[in-house]
């Protein structure tokens, strides 16, 4: 099986449970996987995944700040072109909320990597959660699908 970078900024610690529950799943079908939050991130390391999944609240229509930062920085990295990616967000259950992940998506497209499937979104019930009923369990098993595709 190949490798999986699982990506997040999480402000209020829903985002990074949705990553962690998605990187449990390609864990748990053989996948080596590392989940870490965006200012951990070994940069010159990320051209060695074959999975980049990347993830954030949504604020203010889009992705946060600190998101908005790492995306930036992935322009000056070498070897991600044809690499495969996938975009998640939490975010209110509104029309009107926008999403990270659709944000967060167009960007690693622009960057020349794959996506495998179309972003997915967390609900949260409020400004600082919780998330809504299974979320959890299901992006873990969004996990176990994008496992088939490393």
């Amino acid at each position: 099986m190949g490798k999986a970078l699982v990506v997040y900024h999480s402000v209020y610690g829903n985002t990074e449970k949705v990553a962690r529950a998605l990187a449990k799943g390609l864990e748990d079908s053989g996948v080596d996987v590392n989940c870490v939050p965006t200012d951990a991130v070994e940069f010159d390391k990320l051209s060695s995944y074959d999975l980049l999944v990347v993830g954030g609240p949504t604020q203010n229509l889009g992705a946060s700040k600190p998101m908005q930062a790492f995306l930036e920085r992935l322009k000056s990295v070498a070897g991600l072109s044809g690499k495969k990616a996938f975009a998640l967000d939490t975010k209110y259950k509104s029309r009107f909320a926008g999403s990270a992940g659709a944000k967060i998506e167009e960007k690693l497209k622009s960057l020349g990597l794959t996506i495998v499937k179309s972003h997915a979104s967390a609900f949260v019930k409020g400004k600082e959660g919780p998330l809504e009923e299974g979320a959890e369990e299901t992006f873990r098993q969004l996990g176990t699908e994008l496992a088939k595709m490393v």
